[in-house]
């Protein structure tokens, strides 16, 4: 069983800092304490998804973690493509520096492994006929 990190973006990092700190700082100097309650809530729960974005790949499947609330489950059989992406579509992936897997018939998920190339050689040695489109 192998363990992979998500790559998660700076800028990203900054703007929910920014947007979210800048809520709460003022809610505190103002005493608003309804809206540092909304805006401590969804903090929290970012805060958890970028400790807690990871993929796990076993002898037979890749597991896709995103926070607490988010999991799935791929047969590596399943599996039919991977290639580099740079889709901003929402996925459980904290950079745009992504690969697509296409897994079932029609099935696609974005994922952001920080070891991109290690996480494609363990799947391409568990799967060797699967097609993988990277660049070095």
């Amino acid at each position: 069983m192998e363990r992979y990190k998500s790559k998660i973006d700076l800028w990203l990092i900054i703007i929910l800092t920014l947007v979210f700190g800048g809520i709460v700082i003022f809610s505190i100097i103002k005493k608003e304490w309804i809206g540092f309650i909304i805006a401590i809530i969804p903090t929290i729960f970012i805060w958890n998804m970028f400790r807690s974005t990871y993929y796990i790949i076993t002898e037979e499947e890749l597991i896709i973690r995103c926070g607490i609330f988010y999991k799935l489950v791929i047969k590596i059989t399943d599996i039919r493509k991977i290639s580099e992406s740079n889709d901003l579509i929402s996925s459980p992936a904290l950079s745009i520096d992504r690969l697509e897997i296409l897994y079932n018939r029609f099935d696609t998920i974005l994922i952001s492994p920080k070891k991109k190339y290690e996480l494609l050689q363990s799947i391409e040695t568990l799967k060797p006929d699967i097609e993988i489109n990277f660049r070095k």
